[in-house]
C-alpha cells in the first residue's frame, strides 16, 4: 500500500520553528513530486509548497515565501518542510501528498496529487 506519513507537528510560540517530515511507505519518493498543503478550521485546504520529482523546481504560497523551505532527501525517502518565523495564521493541519513524476507549478493545486497523508497538527500561539 502506497502511503505518505507526516510528522513533526506540535505547539510552538509565535516566531518559533518546526520541521515537518513527509516519509514514504511502500514506494520510493525518487520519481514523485511532493506537495504540502494545510487546512485551518473553517477554511479550505490550500497549497503551501511543492517540489518536483527531479527536485529542480520548488514553489511557495505567497503567505509562506521567505519563511518556509521544502527539500527532499531521497536517501531517507523523505521530504521536509522547514518552517521558520511561525505566526498564529500558520495554525492548521498540514498534509503532504505525492504525484508520480509530478512537477511543481506556481499555483499549487490538490488535483494532481493522488497519495495523501493523514496530516499533522501545527498550532502557533501568540
Amino acid at each position: 500500500q502506497l502511503q505518505v506519513v507526516e510528522s513533526g507537528g506540535g505547539l510552538v510560540q509565535s516566531g518559533g520553528s518546526l520541521r515537518l517530515p513527509c516519509a514514504a511507505s511502500g514506494f520510493t519518493l525518487d520519481h514523485y513530486g511532493i506537495g504540502w498543503f494545510r487546512q485551518a478550521p473553517g477554511k479550505e485546504r490550500e497549497g503551501v509548497s511543492c517540489i518536483s520529482s527531479s527536485g529542480g523546481s520548488t514553489n511557495y504560497a505567497d503567505s509562506v515565501k521567505g519563511r518556509f523551505t521544502i527539500s527532499r532527501d531521497n536517501a531517507k525517502n523523505t521530504v521536509f518542510l522547514e518552517m521558520n518565523n511561525l505566526n498564529p495564521d500558520d495554525t492548521a493541519v498540514y498534509y503532504c501528498a505525492a504525484e508520480y513524476l509530478g512537477g511543481c507549478p506556481r499555483l499549487i493545486r490538490m488535483q494532481p496529487f493522488d497519495i495523501w497523508g493523514q496530516g499533522t497538527q501545527v498550532t502557533v500561539s501568540s
